[in-house]
């Protein structure tokens, strides 16, 4: 079985998408995660994504793998553990234009076509019900106000990097950009599948989220 969790940042899908996954006893794969870790390597390795030539060539000795310690998901790349990292400030402010890229795209589709083959999946991203997964045997789309999702990744960035200073006001500004960019870029571009099930929650806690999905979920496989 496969469902797909797709919808802009700051809606709750990695959260979410981790708990139904639980929930139903399925796998939950971030798709996000895998584009942010291209993202990280680009920089690591200083290379531009608009550099055709030499993205290509990342791409074909990119490795990533997901290993698993104390019931915690680990992204590696190669052996580097960069779970923290591919969620810095840095990846973040260019992974949108990364995952915007075809080659890079075309690249990975495969990693998550695979992955689904070996077990019932809950796949998040932004995609994945229009692109990816166009067969998925359930689709949700979650959406909510900007200034929720914006208070949620301002508390989000202010726990995993206590270091570094953040503006609300900034972290909205570049929400609404990126929704904008994500909404309108030529390559899978963010939209809701039409036959995804929009789930707004902006005045839901995670819990209802998980159970109203999960008892939509439940009642399409009794049908």
């Amino acid at each position: 079985m496969i469902i797909t969790i797709d919808g802009p940042s700051g809606t709750g899908k990695s959260t979410v998408a981790r708990r139904l996954a639980d929930f139903l006893g399925m796998t939950y794969f971030d798709t996000g995660a895998l584009y942010r870790a291209i993202a990280w390597k680009l920089l690591e390795e200083k290379v531009s994504y608009k550099n055709k030539e030499e993205l290509v060539s990342l791409l074909k000795r990119f490795s990533f793998r997901i290993r698993v310690f104390n019931e915690e998901k680990h992204y590696f790349v190669g052996e580097i553990d960069v779970t923290k990292a591919i969620r810095s400030p840095e990846v973040t402010s260019i992974v949108s234009e990364v995952s915007a890229v075809k080659e890079v795209r075309d690249a990975l589709k495969p990693l998550q076509t695979d992955f689904s083959k070996e077990t019932d999946v809950v796949f998040e991203g932004r995609d994945l019900g229009t692109i990816v997964f166009p067969y998925a045997d359930m689709k949700f789309y979650l959406t909510a106000r900007p200034e929720v999702r914006a208070k949620r990744r301002f508390t989000e960035l202010q726990k995993k990097f206590p270091d570094q200073k953040f503006s609300f006001e900034t972290t909205l500004k570049e929400i609404q950009e990126r929704d904008d960019y994500d909404s309108s870029r030529e390559v899978a571009p963010l939209r809701q599948a039409e036959d995804a099930v929009l789930v707004d929650t902006s005045d839901l806690t995670i819990e209802e989220v998980v159970q109203k999905m999960a008892e939509i979920t439940q009642n399409r496989v009794k049908k």
